[in-house]
């Protein structure tokens, strides 16, 4: 009985260890996450799908040298990033694509 003890205990803190990197995965992709060198690779693949690329390549790479992130995908998700969505120009409109 008592190696059956054993065997759930061991079960469930190796469960809560995978959790555990599953949260820290999925967290991945933060205000922080990128590098400088790798904020043209990040922002290519952001603005792949405009038609407007030369100024969203403009903007999402100053974007991203000061937040160190791009937010996924080609458009949207910018709460993934705050300093990315919080940036705003004069006029109060978004700054980064």
């Amino acid at each position: 009985m008592a190696s059956l003890s054993f065997q759930s205990s061991f079960f469930f803190f190796f469960l809560f260890i995978a959790s555990m990197c599953f949260i820290q995965l999925s967290n991945a992709g933060g205000e922080g996450s990128l590098t400088a060198a790798q904020c043209p690779g990040a922002c290519a693949f952001r603005c792949s799908a405009t038609s407007h690329r030369k100024p969203c390549l403009f903007f999402c790479n100053k974007c991203c040298q000061k937040c160190l992130c791009v937010p996924s995908g080609t458009y949207g998700h910018k709460e993934e990033c705050p300093c990315y969505n919080n940036w705003k120009t004069q006029e109060g409109k978004p700054k980064c694509p």
